[in-house]
C-alpha cells in the first residue's frame, strides 16, 4: 500500500459507510488505485478487490466484515475502513465509528434505501462524527441533482450542502462543477478529470448553486452573511475554512458526486478530505482522551486468523507505541504486543512502532477485547468508548456433526463471539442445545461457514426448541409407592400427594403436612426432589408449572426405606397423578416492539396478524421523522423468522426487540399439532 507519510494532522482514519450495495468497496478500490496504492482497481464481482477478501465475502459477493487499508495522498496518510452495509453485519461499523476522524457516506439516488441511509446518518450524528456524503453511480442518474437532494434530505438532521453540480450532456452526466473551487471538470474514465472552461449555462448554474451553498454556510457565519447581503464575493480561502469548520462541528454534511466504478470524482473527494477532514487531535478531544504522554488506543475489531493467531485492530489516539510493549486494558486485561502490523487489506507488513493517528493491528493480545481502551501507562486506562452489541433477532440450535468436535466447537464459538459480539451463544437448560443468536439469516449462515472454513468444525443446525410448558386445571390426591426386593436390603417408599393448580405465573410450590411421623423428617427433602423430577416432563411432554404439591401422608420401612426410595415414590406419584388433572399446554407470549418506516406500517400489521400477533398499538418513533413503533403480543413460536419478513417489508431497515411477558393456554387443533410434533421429535 502507499508510503506511510507524516503530516501535521497525523495519519487520518476515514470510514466508508452507507446502505447495502451502494458501492463502498468499489470506492475503496478506486481510492487505492487513484492514490497509487494498488496498480489498478479490483472488482467485487471478479473477486479481485482488496476489500471483501474473506472466503465468505468472496462467496456471497458482499461485505460480511470490515476491511482496513492504508494509502497516502499529497503527503498525508489515510486509513480507510470499509464497513459492511448490511444491517446484519452492522456491529463492525458501530464498533469502528468512535475512533474515526470522519466518514464518507456512500449512497445513491434510490428512495428505497432512504431508511437505511437515515439509520447510518443517525449513528454518525449521535457520535458527532464529521461526514461527507458521496453520491455514487452518478453516471446512472435519472433525475436532476436538486430532486435527488430533496429526496435524501429527510435522512439527515443537518443540511445536505451540495459541493458540486453535474455537467449534463443531453441525458448523460459528463462532468461536474466544484462550487467551492469555481472550476469545471470533465470526467475521464480511470483517469484524472480534465479542467474545462466554465461558461454559458454551466456558469449561470454554478453562480446560482454556489450562492445557495454560501447561504447555508452563512447560517453559522455572521461575517459571511453580511458579505452576501452586501453582494460581496467572499474570499475562496474563507469559503474553504467555513466548509472545514462547519463539517468539523457537525453543522453541515457536504455532498460530492462521482462514480466509484469509473473512478470519477475520486480525486476531488480526496482533496476535500485533505483540506476539510479533522485529524486525530480532534478525534481525541471528541472522545475526551486525557492529556498523557503514554500511548493510548482503542481496539475496534478482533480477528482470529487461520494461521496468524489473534489480531487486535487498533486506532492509536495518543502517544508512541513500540513493538514488545506491555499494555493494560480498560476491561482489566494485560498483554505484551507480539508484532505491530500495518493494515493494508491484509496484515503482513511489520512495523517497529506506531504514532498517534496510526491504525494498526497488534499481535497476540489474548486478554484484550473489542471495545477496550488500551495503554502502556502504569495504571489501566479508563474506558473511552462503550458499544453495546445489538440483541440477536434470529436463532438456530447448532451441534458439531462429529461429537468428538464438541470441545473444538465451544472454543470456536468463543472466538467468533470475540470477533463479532453481535453473535451470542446460550445453552438451553432443558434441551442442552447450544443456541446461536445472530442478526439475520446471512449473519448465521456466514458464522457456520467460518466455523467450517477457519476453525475446521462442521456443524448441523435446526430451529431452536420453543419454551412450551404445561399446567393442570383439576386437583387430585395421588399415592406414589415404590417397593423393590432383590435380596438383602430392598427399597421402600410410600407417599400421598395433594396436587392442585395455582394461578398463572405462580411457578411451583412444595409443602408438607405429615403428622405422626408417617414419613420421617429426614426423607422430606428427597420427596421434594422426586416431585421436581416428575414435573420435568408432564403427560403432554413438557415441563409442568403453576401448581402446588403437598405431602400429606405415607409410610416407611425401618430397613428398606432410603432417600432414593422416597424420591422414586414421589416421582411415581406425580407422574401417575398428572394425567388425571386435566393437563393443558402453555406457550410463551412475548411483547414485541417493531420500528419501521411508516410507509411499511400497514404491511407490518398484516405480518403480525398472520403470525397470531395481538396488536397493542402504534405510535410515531420518537426523534425519528417518518418512522413508526408498533407494539404487539406474539407467541414465541411465531417470532422465529419474523425478522426475515420484517426486513423484506422494509427494504432491510426494520428491526424489533422482544421480551417475555406470560404463558398462555393453547387448545384444540393447534395444541394437538404441537404435542404430536414434540413426540415425533423425541
Amino acid at each position: 500500500m502507499g508510503q506511510d507519510v507524516r503530516s501535521p494532522r497525523g495519519p487520518r482514519c476515514i470510514a466508508l459507510v452507507g446502505p447495502f450495495q451502494s458501492g463502498k468497496t468499489t470506492l475503496l478500490e478506486a481510492i487505492l488505485a487513484r492514490t497509487g496504492a494498488i496498480p489498478k482497481a479490483g472488482s467485487v464481482d471478479a473477486g479481485t478487490s482488496v476489500g471483501d477478501a474473506s472466503t465468505e465475502a468472496r462467496h456471497h459477493k458482499m461485505s460480511v466484515g470490515l476491511t482496513a487499508a492504508t494509502t497516502s495522498f499529497m503527503g498525508d496518510s489515510y486509513t480507510f475502513i470499509d464497513c459492511p452495509g448490511s444491517v446484519e453485519f452492522a456491529h463492525d461499523m458501530r464498533a469502528a465509528l468512535p475512533a474515526i476522524d470522519a466518514a464518507i457516506v456512500v449512497c445513491e439516488a434510490d428512495e428505497k434505501k432512504l431508511p437505511q441511509l437515515q439509520i447510518i446518518l443517525r449513528e454518525l450524528e449521535d457520535l458527532k462524527i464529521p461526514r461527507f456524503l458521496f453520491l455514487n453511480k452518478i453516471d446512472r442518474a435519472s433525475q436532476r441533482i436538486r430532486e435527488t437532494l430533496a429526496t435524501l434530505q429527510p435522512a439527515s438532521r443537518v443540511p445536505l450542502v451540495l459541493r458540486q453540480i453535474p455537467i449534463w450532456n443531453g441525458e448523460l452526466i459528463e462532468g461536474f462543477v466544484d462550487l467551492a473551487l469555481e472550476r469545471a471538470f470533465v470526467y475521464r474514465e480511470h483517469k484524472a478529470s480534465e479542467v474545462i472552461e466554465l461558461s454559458g449555462g454551466n456558469l449561470d448554474r454554478e453562480k446560482e448553486a454556489r450562492f445557495s451553498m454560501l447561504e447555508k454556510l452563512a447560517d453559522h457565519d455572521d461575517a459571511l452573511m453580511e458579505q452576501l447581503l452586501e453582494d460581496i464575493q467572499p474570499p475562496r480561502d474563507a469559503v474553504f475554512d467555513d466548509l472545514a469548520r462547519e463539517l468539523r462541528e457537525g453543522l453541515i454534511c457536504p455532498v460530492l458526486l462521482g462514480s466509484a466504478l469509473r473512478e470519477n470524482g475520486v480525486l476531488r473527494l480526496m482533496k476535500a478530505l485533505r483540506h476539510e477532514a479533522p485529524g486525530v487531535e480532534e478525534t481525541a478531544k471528541r472522545l475526551r482522551v486525557p492529556a498523557t504522554r503514554d500511548a493510548l488506543g482503542y481496539v475496534f475489531k478482533t480477528m482470529h486468523l487461520q494461521h496468524g493467531g489473534k489480531l487486535s485492530l487498533t486506532r492509536l489516539l495518543a502517544g508512541h507505541l513500540e513493538d514488545g510493549a506491555t499494555l493494560q486494558s480498560s476491561s482489566g486485561g494485560t498483554g505484551r504486543i507480539s508484532g505491530i502490523l500495518a493494515v493494508n487489506g491484509g496484515y503482513d507488513t511489520k512495523r517497529a512502532s506506531a504514532e498517534a493517528g496510526d491504525t494498526i493491528a497488534l499481535g497476540k493480545l489474548d486478554a484484550i477485547r473489542t471495545g477496550d481502551t488500551i495503554g502502556n501507562g502504569k495504571v489501566a486506562p479508563a474506558s473511552l468508548v462503550t458499544v453495546e452489541p445489538t440483541a440477536g433477532v434470529l436463532a438456530i440450535s447448532i451441534a458439531a456433526t462429529d461429537r468428538k468436535d464438541d470441545v473444538k466447537l465451544g472454543q470456536a464459538l468463543l472466538r467468533l463471539n470475540e470477533e463479532d459480539p453481535s453473535l451470542s451463544m446460550v445453552q438451553n437448560p432443558r434441551t442442552h442445545d447450544t443456541v446461536l443468536w445472530g442478526q439475520g439469516e446471512m449473519h448465521l449462515r456466514v458464522a457456520q461457514e467460518r466455523l467450517k472454513d477457519r476453525f475446521g468444525v462442521n456443524v448441523k443446525s435446526h430451529p431452536p426448541a420453543i419454551g412450551y410448558q404445561e399446567t393442570i386445571r383439576k386437583p387430585i390426591t395421588q399415592r406414589g409407592r415404590h417397593k423393590k426386593q432383590s435380596g438383602g436390603h430392598g427399597q421402600f417408599g410410600d407417599v400421598v400427594l395433594d396436587i392442585k393448580p395455582m394461578p398463572r405465573g405462580s411457578g411451583f410450590e412444595f409443602h408438607e403436612k405429615v403428622v405422626g411421623g408417617a414419613v420421617p423428617r429426614n426423607y422430606i427433602g428427597a420427596v421434594e426432589e422426586g416431585v421436581v423430577d416428575g414435573l420435568a416432563r408432564g403427560p403432554l411432554g413438557f415441563p409442568v408449572i403453576d401448581l402446588q404439591v403437598t405431602l400429606t401422608d405415607g409410610s416407611y420401612h425401618s430397613v428398606d426405606s432410603s432417600d432414593l426410595a422416597f424420591r422414586t415414590a414421589a416421582r411415581i406419584g406425580v407422574s401417575e397423578g398428572l394425567p388425571h388433572c386435566q393437563p393443558v399446554l402453555l406457550e410463551p407470549i412475548h411483547i414485541v416492539e417493531i420500528v419501521c418506516p411508516n410507509d411499511a406500517t400497514a404491511k407490518i400489521n398484516a405480518i403480525l396478524s398472520a403470525r397470531r400477533g395481538q396488536i397493542l398499538g402504534f405510535d410515531t418513533r420518537e426523534g425519528w421523522p417518518g418512522w413508526d413503533c408498533v407494539r404487539a403480543m406474539m407467541p414465541e413460536a411465531e417470532i422465529g423468522e419474523l425478522i426475515v419478513e420484517l426486513r423484506s417489508a422494509t427494504a432491510g431497515a426494520g428491526s424489533f426487540t422482544r421480551q417475555f411477558d406470560h404463558m398462555a393456554e393453547v387448545t384444540g387443533r393447534a395444541a394437538d399439532q404441537i404435542i404430536a410434533a414434540h413426540r415425533d421429535a423425541a
